[in-house]
């Protein structure tokens, strides 16, 4: 291992982190989109994608937004 790398996920409870497994952890992460969403509307979330990531993560990326978040803000960066 690394120093100073984390492996395994943390959740901050109370100002505190400590240690989750991750399904808690990816509950978690779910619940706050799925909470920003609810509360300001599926347009006030958006997702910037890579230009180097390939075309199946781009499309992965994509169907996420349009299919469970209900957006259409989402920036591959290809301009660059």
């Amino acid at each position: 291992m690394w120093k100073g790398r984390l492996s395994t996920p943390m959740v901050r409870d109370g100002g505190v982190l400590r240690e989750a497994t991750w399904d808690e952890a990816l509950d978690r992460a779910a619940a706050g989109l799925r909470a920003v969403r609810d509360r300001s509307g599926a347009q006030s979330v958006g997702l910037f994608s890579c230009s180097k990531a390939t075309n199946e993560v781009n499309y992965l990326a994509q169907k996420f937004m349009r299919a469970v978040m209900g957006s259409n803000h989402i920036d591959s960066c290809n301009r660059t």
